[in-house]
């Protein structure tokens, strides 16, 4: 009862794969990729290491990862990004997990460390970004557009697990500059959504404390040059986030005064 199912998403993730697939050798029983159209050597990697390799149409975050996780069929589903690998410390976890015995009433956590620009970092707000990774297969379920969580009917448990998972998504600066776009405007249509109304002071304030908090009180100057572009990337993040949600209210507002 202890084999598990490796599940990932894909799309034109050559880059990456192979490293991912490379850490789950030994501990996954199983290993599910889904993919939505890539159009590199993603496909012939992945079945190369002998992973089941599915197409499936694109559905949002969350969506491709509850169908892929709809089709692991071990006891046991771990999530795994194309971009993450299993650092050897929690392989070793893993493989004394399988030994010992998993527990079904409970779910594990791991650690995820990101390397920005060829740094790893350890502060900024990034470390520990603590992520439910493993659970019993069928109990769980992504939601969300942004950042997707997983979230359980019940209430199991949360074992933490020793060692990282590594992340390897940002090898130039111009990576994460590319999706902050996306994500600011999100961010900014989900709380004008949830009802918040900036002023100008939170414009000019929030991406200030941002900075503050993750440069100084979290230690973001501890990750050197790297930690310092990352806070100020933030700080640039949230600044777009609360101005686009101030133009956002701003027409809200004007289509209000032009209906009466």
């Amino acid at each position: 009862m202890n084999e598990i199912s490796a599940v990932i998403i894909t799309q034109n993730e050559e880059r990456n794969i192979e490293r991912c697939l490379g850490s789950l050798r030994g501990v996954a029983d199983e290993v599910v990729v889904v993919d939505s159209g890539s159009t590199d050597g993603t496909e012939a990697i992945c079945l190369r290491h002998g992973a089941r390799f599915v197409r499936h149409p694109w559905e949002g975050y969350s969506g491709q990862k509850n169908y892929a996780d709809g089709l692991a069929t071990h006891p046991w589903t771990l999530s795994i990004d194309a971009d993450e690998a299993l650092s050897d410390s929690l392989r070793r976890s893993l493989l004394r997990l399988k030994e010992g015995g998993l527990r079904a009433d409970a779910v594990y956590a791991v650690d995820r460390l990101t390397n920005f620009c060829g740094h790893w970092i350890h502060h900024c707000g990034w470390y520990p970004d603590r992520k439910v990774r493993l659970w019993p297969t069928g109990t769980a379920r992504w939601e969300g557009d942004i950042h997707e969580e997983v979230v359980f009917a019940g209430t199991p448990q949360t074992v933490a697990l020793q060692g990282d998972l590594l992340h390897y998504s940002y090898y130039e600066i111009d990576d994460l500059a590319r999706r902050q776009p996306r994500y600011y405007r999100l961010g900014a249509e989900a709380a004008f959504a949830a009802g918040h109304r900036p002023g100008m002071g939170a414009v000019v304030l929030k991406p200030l404390w941002t900075f503050v908090r993750d440069y100084v009180v979290r230690g973001g100057f501890r990750d050197g040059k790297a930690g310092y572009v990352l806070c100020r990337m933030n700080a640039h993040y949230t600044f777009m986030k609360y101005a686009t949600l101030r133009e956002m209210c701003l027409r809200a507002k004007e289509s209000q005064q032009g209906n009466k």
